[in-house]
């Protein structure tokens, strides 16, 4: 049972973090794929990925992303560019995890995947032209990189402690609702 949750727990964290990056947690799993299979074990088809030519493409892919994404402007374009491809890394990603696609139906966890990877992306795309109106632009190279560090950060907790970072992220969850409440309480809102 515990072992489901935990499956579930990194398939969630891995295609939440690719709404941020599509690349980054692509790249986290298949390179622990392929150095440490006692913490990820890819079924088939999905094995490819931890290949050192997919890898190579990720690293690749990875460095375009992350250089665009810091400039203004250009950064907007990548956006556009990646309402595509975030959400199927983050399809890829639920279903490619550790033993889900034998706990839960292949399109089922795309699926799963697609929309919630493409809910973090629509946060993220939609935020981003905020921040860079409010800062002329100066503001999006930290801004990336703080995207850069959570995605990073949450594939790794995804892959090394899965409950923790469940947990973690329904705590995000509840504190979000409770500010949202508040919020909207106050008089003139």
């Amino acid at each position: 049972m515990i072992e489901a949750f935990s499956n579930i727990a990194t398939s969630l964290g891995l295609s939440a973090s690719a709404g941020l990056n599509a690349y980054l947690p692509l790249l986290v799993m298949a390179l622990t794929a392929r150095l440490f299979p006692s913490l990820i074990t890819l079924n088939e088809p999905w094995d490819v990925l931890s290949s050192w030519w997919v890898i190579g493409v990720l690293i690749v892919l990875l460095f375009i992303e992350m250089t665009v994404d810091k400039i203004p402007a250009v950064d907007s374009v990548n956006d556009v560019i990646q309402t595509f491809v975030r959400p199927v890394a983050g399809a890829i990603l639920f279903a490619a995890s550790s033993n889900v696609i034998a706990d839960i139906h292949p399109v089922l966890a795309m699926i799963c995947g697609l929309i919630l990877a493409g809910g973090v992306h629509a946060a993220k795309a939609t935020a981003r032209p905020v921040i860079t109106g409010a800062g002329a632009g100066t503001l999006n190279p930290a801004v990336s990189l703080a995207e850069d560090v959570a995605s990073l950060a949450v594939s790794l907790l995804a892959i090394l402690v899965p409950i923790l970072l469940l947990l973690l992220l329904l705590l995000a969850f509840l504190l979000a609702l409770l500010w949202y409440r508040r919020r909207k309480a106050r008089p003139g809102w």
